[in-house]
């Protein structure tokens, strides 16, 4: 049973549009600083920003997804293009790259699920939050994983179940890890944040 003392989730319900606005462009910040390194040794955090969009700014979907997806892909043109490469010609923009946008809502879908069920800090919380990233990160790697492999001419003839299996398994574990660091930050973050609110309450008074 939960004490009337206990922090209250916040959403973005709460919050006044400007807040909205600023979370709005740090995630983008995050976003964009992080995917113009791709491959560098601090990992590409696109994941993990659209699921902590989808978890406080799900009610913003109209505006906030479309954007986050923009700036994905206008991120991806700027790397490509200054490398010399010719955006449609790089391995990896072919018919498979577009089904990022559908890989990228199911982590939107994860986080927003998460807000739904969030009631305020606990074990309960905690489970759910690293159970509901794991799985809306597991499928947005299947989706873009399984995209790529079967729909892009970048991967050699024959093609095979087993051979995309191998293929699936050499990168999942990195892909998940990363993602589960970057929410995990974010999540200690959040609990900060929301046990702080109450002192200030309380010193405001």
């Amino acid at each position: 049973m939960t004490s009337s003392a206990s922090p209250q989730p916040t959403s973005n319900t709460d919050s006044s549009p400007m807040a909205r606005y600023g979370l709005f462009a740090l995630l983008a910040l995050i976003m964009a600083a992080t995917r113009f390194h791709h491959f560098a040794s601090v990992p590409d955090a696109s994941w993990a920003v659209f699921f902590a969009a989808g978890f406080y700014l799900h009610r913003e979907i109209r505006w906030v997804f479309p954007a986050l997806l923009v700036e994905a892909v206008l991120v991806d043109y700027l790397v490509i293009t200054a490398s010399g490469v010719s955006f449609f010609e790089h391995y990896c923009v072919s018919p498979a790259y577009w089904f990022l946008a559908l890989a990228y809502f199911a982590l939107w879908f994860g986080g927003a699920w998460l807000a739904r069920h969030y009631r305020s800090l606990g074990a309960r919380e905690l489970g759910l939050a690293a159970v509901t990233a794991f799985v809306a990160i597991s499928a947005c790697y299947v989706i873009s994983n399984g995209s790529f492999y079967w729909f892009s001419a970048s991967v050699p003839q024959p093609r095979s179940f087993g051979a995309w299996m191998k293929n699936f398994g050499d990168w999942y574990l990195p892909y998940v890890t990363s993602q589960m660091i970057y929410i995990g930050i974010g999540a200690a973050l959040h609990a900060i944040i929301t046990l702080l609110q109450p002192a200030r309450a309380v010193s405001a008074r």
